[in-house]
């Protein structure tokens, strides 16, 4: 069964783990020794977890980064089926 709209992980990543404790951009971006921008894109969905990003969220949340990057792909899936439509795909036959 197919899921509909799901959430962006960088929203999912905000909604676990940031909120609950309260972090800020800056003190996240701390933690997981990047840069604030790169929080900031996440959390707001303009950037996709990397599976070095998956990592470091794994590494500072006790998750897994396969989790990660499984609801990555998942949400990257979901959207390009939305634009399906637009695909020009001749079927191959052997």
């Amino acid at each position: 069964m197919e899921m509909h709209d799901p959430p962006h992980p960088g929203e999912v990543f905000r909604r676990l783990h940031m909120e609950p404790l309260k972090l800020t951009v800056s003190e996240t971006a701390r933690r997981l020794g990047i840069a604030r921008k790169t929080v900031s894109l996440l959390v707001n969905g303009r950037a996709g977890i990397s599976p070095e990003m998956a990592l470091r969220i794994s590494l500072a949340t006790g998750t897994t980064a396969e989790s990660w990057l499984g609801m990555q792909a998942y949400y990257d899936l979901w959207r390009a089926r939305q634009e399906k439509k637009k695909l020009k795909v001749h079927r191959l036959a052997a």
